[in-house]
């Protein structure tokens, strides 16, 4: 037996909302995997710059997608060099080489 919805819908007021709700969390992504995907990400930086200081984000991007095996990440050093002021300001520090132009990396 199957229900006939008088207001036109898919299924009942609680399935809409649900669908809302699922799309409205896939939308602004948030989830699990985009979270431990940044944490993860944050942490080899942080690492990668302590133990390499005076480096740069092409090595940055080299380290991360060789050797730690990064590769589906989609990393290019114009990415990374994006990725560190916005979420790594306080603890990652760039200044200008003056012979290249590139931005060098340290902690601070």
């Amino acid at each position: 037996m199957s229900l006939i919805y008088s207001f036109g819908s898919r299924g009942p007021p609680c399935y809409e909302s649900n669908i809302v709700i699922y799309k409205y969390i896939i939308m602004n992504n948030v989830g699990s995997q985009k979270s431990a995907r940044l944490a993860r990400l944050k942490t080899e930086i942080i690492e990668y710059v302590s133990m390499n200081p005076g480096c740069s984000a092409a090595d940055i991007v080299d380290y991360l997608s060789n050797t730690r095996r990064m590769r589906n990440h989609g990393l290019t050093a114009r990415k990374v060099g994006f990725f560190i002021p916005r979420y790594l300001k306080n603890i990652v520090m760039f200044t200008l080489d003056r012979s290249t132009g590139k931005r060098v990396y340290t902690v601070a």
